[in-house]
């Protein structure tokens, strides 16, 4: 591999799977994540005091499922996010089950047992990851363009500016602009597609 910043080298679950001690690469986990868990508890009708609680709980649970549960290469790193997922929810549910923990008295643990929550929670972390995914894909692409290519890509994919505008601004021709931002486009779609796996490794040299 070569020695880039691991940061902009590969997704969060990468750096994860590699480095399973990274406390940064854990903290933004958490802090990434954990937003997402705790609206899905939110959404489910749980009280403050009691999404929090489970925001942490099924937190932990991802984390021993990330650090036990083997990464198959020969798959992707959102199917691997989608096993953990439902191990994880699982596991919360079972031991919930098992020590009679309740959760307020919303009705939380029997709106959270259900064929639906898992779902949605599932589909509120594959949304997460696919942002993550895009950012990450993003800053590697940005180290392999020219300024004015990747500028003209933020102007006009990001900013929302018209090719007359991002032309202007970059004394370029509006072709060259809309030409830029295509490639560049590409490029995120491909980097994007390399990131999300297979093997995430065999990636890393590519030009």
């Amino acid at each position: 591999m070569p020695g880039s910043d691991s940061r902009t080298s590969m997704s969060l679950l990468g750096r994860l799977r590699q480095a399973p001690a990274d406390q940064a690469a854990w903290s933004e986990f958490v802090e990434r994540y954990g937003r997402k868990i705790y609206g899905w508890c939110r959404h489910w009708q749980l009280q403050e005091a009691d999404a929090q609680d489970v925001t942490q709980d099924v937190l932990l649970k991802l984390a021993a499922k990330m650090r036990s549960f083997a990464y198959d290469r020969s798959g992707s790193f959102r199917g691997w996010l989608k096993t953990l997922t439902h191990h994880a929810w699982q596991d919360f549910i079972e031991s919930r089950r098992r020590t009679g923990t309740g959760i307020g008295d919303t009705g939380g643990p029997n709106l959270l047992d259900t064929v639906e929550a898992r779902a949605d929670l599932l589909q509120r972390l594959e949304g997460e990851f696919d942002r993550e995914l895009l950012e990450a894909a993003m800053a590697r692409v940005q180290l392999r363009v020219r300024p004015h290519t990747w500028e003209a890509f933020r102007l006009l994919a990001v900013e929302g500016l018209s090719g007359a505008q991002a032309a202007h601004r970059l004394q370029m021709k509006v072709a060259t602009v809309f030409v830029a931002k295509s490639k560049v486009q590409r490029m995120i779609q491909e980097e994007t597609q390399r990131l999300e796996g297979p093997d995430q490794e065999s990636s890393e040299g590519a030009p």
